[in-house]
């Protein structure tokens, strides 16, 4: 993914991108297009870098015959959309209750401390910026931690303090439940329903 900080002077979807493009407006109704903003939307964020500059949203509602200003408020309503530039890995905290109770404050610190930036912000190399989130709908594996299409689960300081580490090395980390647990199965496996009659 590319890094764009700056607000591009033009936009407009690359050859693959067109063609995704209508590929998602073929699956909605004839009069219908519009429905097809949120996809596209993400399809403009992930051409540009990372995030949606007002050239971008422009170019989406007049591709989809829509007024901009409806664009702009999915685009704005919407915490999966960035309105401004975010670094290379977006580190999308979820301090929700279910993750607060699980340890999300611990974890927002070691984020905090290992990346040397505070909420909101990005590092000065634009590698990582760290955002706070209300849910990342995983709530069963709190407290969860988002880096761009990658959930990291079952997060402690240490856990959370590896995946930024090995991410800073180039590493792709395993995703997932960091703490063993397979899926969302009870850690130390099942507890009932485990014998027969």
């Amino acid at each position: 993914m590319s890094m764009h900080r700056e607000e591009p002077a033009s936009f407009a979807f690359s050859s693959d991108n067109e063609a995704r493009a209508k590929a998602i407006i073929a699956k909605y109704p004839a009069g219908r297009q519009q429905s097809a903003v949120m996809p596209l939307l993400d399809l403009a964020q992930r051409q540009i870098g990372g995030w949606l500059p007002r050239i971008a949203m422009d170019y989406v509602a007049d591709y989809l015959g829509m007024p901009p200003i409806k664009v702009y408020e999915v685009a704005n309503f919407y915490t999966m959309y960035n309105v401004k530039p975010v670094g290379k890995n977006h580190v999308q905290v979820c301090t929700n209750l279910p993750c607060w109770l699980r340890g999300s404050d611990q974890v927002v610190h070691a984020c905090k401390k290992t990346l040397g930036i505070g909420l909101g912000e990005t590092t000065k190399d634009g590698q990582f910026t760290l955002s706070e989130v209300e849910c990342a709908g995983a709530c069963v594996n709190a407290p969860v931690v988002a880096i761009n299409d990658d959930y990291y689960e079952d997060l402690d300081e240490a856990t959370i303090t590896r995946v930024l580490e090995a991410l800073k090395r180039g590493e792709s980390p395993k995703s997932g439940p960091q703490n063993g647990r397979l899926n969302s199965a009870p850690l130390g496996g099942p507890t009932t329903l485990k014998g027969g009659a």
